[in-house]
């Protein structure tokens, strides 16, 4: 049985059992693998560079599963269909651009999106794009909080507003305490080098917001 590190177990967490994976990125397959041995029904493990995937075919004859195909892939380039289309370790504009390109969009299909970066403008942009975020939850790997999002299509644009996009629909306190120091640590930079004063103060009204969410969702 394949063991996971905790975004990977969050994003496999989100995945539907009995329904088809696409795993894009996949590097080693063990992902895929892992939802392959709990309750998929098929699983795609796509890469677009042949060196992974060679990695993740030798993870999938080891594991032992025949359910999990390896595909040579620019993200959801050559894939024709899934029912959860998993995007992990990338930056927030790849995901977005990965997901841009997918060719059988529809109300039932989900995404489960970790990104390594950029997070607010992932949110922004697939809100923009017509799809819409269910849930995130909050991962932390060391000092650093990720956030993995389930995300469906509905085909409505939006244009979210600016706190929206740093926080989305996280509830973690500890999560929104960290994004909110993000934005003190950015300000006190500006302040400091007397740059862009307004932008600095504009940065502190959205960190005590958070501040204050997070405060709510501690009680």
């Amino acid at each position: 049985m394949v063991k996971l590190t905790g975004r990977l177990s969050a994003a496999a967490a989100l995945c539907r059992r009995g329904v088809t994976v696409c795993d894009v990125g996949t590097d080693h397959a063990l992902l895929a693998c892992y939802l392959a041995q709990n309750g998929a029904k098929q699983v795609i493990a796509s890469d677009v560079r042949e060196g992974p995937l060679s990695a993740a075919r030798r993870t999938i004859e080891e594991q032992g599963v025949s359910n999990v195909t390896a595909v040579l892939s620019d993200g959801l380039e050559r894939i024709d269909s899934a029912d959860d289309v998993v995007i992990c370790g990338m930056g927030g504009e790849l995901i977005m651009k990965i997901i841009s390109g997918c060719r059988f969009l529809s109300e039932d299909t989900r995404f489960i999106l970790q990104p390594m970066t950029k997070a607010d403008t992932l949110r922004r942009e697939l809100y923009r794009g017509g799809f819409d975020i269910i849930e995130e939850r909050a991962i932390r790997e060391g000092e650093r909080f990720y956030t993995v999002m389930l995300v469906k299509h509905t085909g409505v644009p939006r244009e979210p507003d600016e706190l929206f996009c740093l926080c989305g629909r996280i509830t973690d306190p500890d999560m929104l305490r960290f994004i909110a120091g993000k934005l003190l640590k950015n300000a006190a930079g500006m302040e400091s080098s007397g740059s862009n004063a307004e932008q600095a103060q504009h940065m502190r009204a959205l960190a005590e917001k958070i501040q204050a969410k997070a405060q709510e969702y501690d009680s």
